[in-house]
């Protein structure tokens, strides 16, 4: 059932496109004063046909710890107007994706899109300057046999031998990124960490790699954390962060989430050229620290 957030109550007022909901479906929201007047509108799809999260579990009358995450961070910033989703039948629409910049998933397996609408969002809207992908830990988890979304995004889910709660270490290759500065050079998390197939070095930009070297459970290839690529004109940010609910409440990660978005609508420039040969080093460094333990 969809259910919007506070700041999808004003979008009538301000001449947007709408979705409608029934008024028993509306989230607890807070305020609509508090609403940004101007900026981005996101929409953010949080729908799992697959393993559904507790990251995007709502609770009656509630959004989910991510979907209240996204929408605080557009208030706390002015800088963009969230829309929240588990109904794309209905909300995931050719027309209605016309009045959004940017689309959010932290979604799992096929979800119940047309293929002619899944095709436009991919190969026309998605291409367009000022248009923009993100997707957050399970995105990779969604789609995994359909070729053009995984080539979109960067890479299918294989497994996460790293489990909820393990502790690792992050080793960040582009801090200048508006996506990974906030994270420094280094850090330790704890989280369920993906390992990924359909991945190819040569069309992403890696941010954060897994170092083998510092974590404890050891696997013998590159574990890579966050991408951008360009897709067409428009671009995409991928972080694999975010299984655990007290991600979503970790301000580090809400900043890098901000610069994901600040970098999709050009506020923030950051460099989005493949680099396949760190992907190559790291592939090998960590089957050298996987030897070595």
């Amino acid at each position: 059932m969809f259910r919007r957030t506070f700041l999808s109550l004003v979008v009538l007022a301000l001449a947007a496109p709408s979705l409608a909901a029934p008024s028993s479906a509306r989230a607890e929201v807070p305020a609509a004063a508090e609403a940004p007047k101007k900026g981005a509108r996101i929409l953010m799809v949080t729908q799992s046909a697959g393993f559904r999260h507790g990251s995007v579990t709502r609770k009656e009358g509630q959004l989910s710890p991510a979907e209240r995450a996204i929408t605080d961070l557009g208030i706390s910033s002015g800088l963009f107007r969230v829309d929240c989703t588990q109904d794309v039948k209905n909300d995931f629409t050719k027309e209605k994706l016309a009045g959004y910049d940017i689309v959010y998933f932290y979604t799992t397996g096929k979800l119940p899109i047309d293929e002619e609408t899944l095709d436009y969002f991919i190969n026309d809207w998605l291409k367009q300057k000022g248009h923009g992908f993100i997707g957050s830990h399970s995105a990779t988890d969604t789609y995994n046999n359909d070729k053009i979304y995984y080539e979109m995004i960067g890479g299918t889910f294989s497994g996460h031998p790293w489990n909820a709660g393990s502790e690792i270490t992050v080793t960040v290759h582009d801090p200048k990124h508006p996506a990974a500065k906030p994270w420094g050079e280094e850090f330790t998390i704890k989280d369920e960490i993906y390992q990924f197939k359909n991945f190819e070095p040569k069309n992403v930009r890696v941010l954060m790699s897994m170092n083998m070297e510092k974590t404890k459970m050891k696997k013998p290839y590159h574990v890579p954390i966050a991408w951008v690529k360009q897709w067409g004109d428009g671009r995409v940010f991928y972080i694999s962060l975010g299984h655990q609910e007290d991600v979503w409440t970790n301000p580090t990660y809400m900043k890098s989430v901000l610069g994901g978005i600040n970098w999709i609508l050009h506020k923030e420039e950051g460099d989005a050229t493949p680099n396949p040969d760190l992907s190559a080093q790291w592939d090998a460094k960590s089957k050298a620290d996987a030897e070595a333990k």
